[in-house]
């Protein structure tokens, strides 16, 4: 199989499930409404087990491109092959999102939050702030690359890595992801909230385009300085960090001060 079907066949495998339980949780009249956020992890934690194990053989399972581009940064991944990669994450996002619209096709019209059928395609802040929700999607994903990069030397079991990646990512989600939905994916999050865009989903409610980009920005910062700390502090090659982390401490301040600056002015 072509390493590119592989990652959209993976991506679109993550979606279907994690997207699938939170349309369990949300949405009306299912026998699984009111899983609550433990479901919601262990969800979503098993569905990147699951596509791990589907394609991890073929394309390495990234199905998330501050994975492709965390990796590439440090010489792990070829660059030539990235751009193929986000593409065929993002189409494959697109279309687990689409397979979950058409699962859960008569309960769209039995639920009346727009909140709650967005929240079953992408994610939003439980408090609404620029600074806050960009370093929780920072730091989530940070975490989730620096402790990639750390678990690759460790040897485990044969056919015991994706179970462990998948822990990882219910640790986050529980540690970290009550802040902004844990993200920690650009095509995780993009690629589902096109298709609330372009699906014709009964009484959906905007798209909330003006949040879209923290949950991509976010995690394409966090995840380069995930694995390049793992380099400076492992490996000791301190200049791997040195740009990233200066260019991170730059944004934050000034996302920082110009929340600051709009709080005052709305006082």
């Amino acid at each position: 199989m072509n390493v590119y079907v592989a990652e959209f066949i993976g991506t679109a495998i993550l979606i279907l499930v994690g997207s699938g339980v939170n349309a369990g949780v949300s949405l009306q009249k299912n026998y699984f409404q009111g899983g609550g956020w433990l479901a919601i992890c262990v969800g979503w934690a098993l569905a990147v087990t699951m596509a791990i194990y589907a394609v991890g053989d073929i394309s390495g399972s990234h199905i998330n491109p501050a994975v492709t581009i965390g990796f590439a940064m440090i010489g792990a991944f070829e660059w030539a092959l990235v751009p193929g990669y986000i593409i065929a994450q993002f189409l494959g996002a697109m279309t687990g999102a689409a397979l979950v619209w058409l699962h859960y096709l008569p309960h769209w019209k039995a639920t009346e939050d727009q909140s709650a059928k967005l929240g079953v395609f992408c994610t939003s802040p439980a408090i609404p702030s620029k600074y806050a929700n960009l370093f929780s999607e920072l730091s989530g994903t940070f975490l989730l690359l620096f402790a990639l990069s750390f678990l690759g030397p460790n040897k485990f079991t044969e056919g015991l890595n994706p179970l462990v990646v998948g822990l990882l990512i219910c640790m986050i989600g529980l540690a970290l992801g009550g802040t902004t939905g844990f993200a920690i994916n650009p095509a995780r999050d993009l690629g589902p909230r096109f298709a609330h865009f372009l699906l014709p989903i009964r009484g959906k409610g905007n798209s909330q385009w003006s949040y879209s980009w923290i949950p991509v920005f976010g995690p394409l910062l966090g995840g380069a300085l995930g694995t390049l700390s793992y380099q400076a502090i492992f490996n000791q090659n301190i200049m791997f960090a040195l740009y990233p982390c200066v260019l991170a401490v730059v944004v934050l301040i000034v996302l920082a001060i110009r929340e600051q600056s709009e709080n005052a002015d709305e006082k």
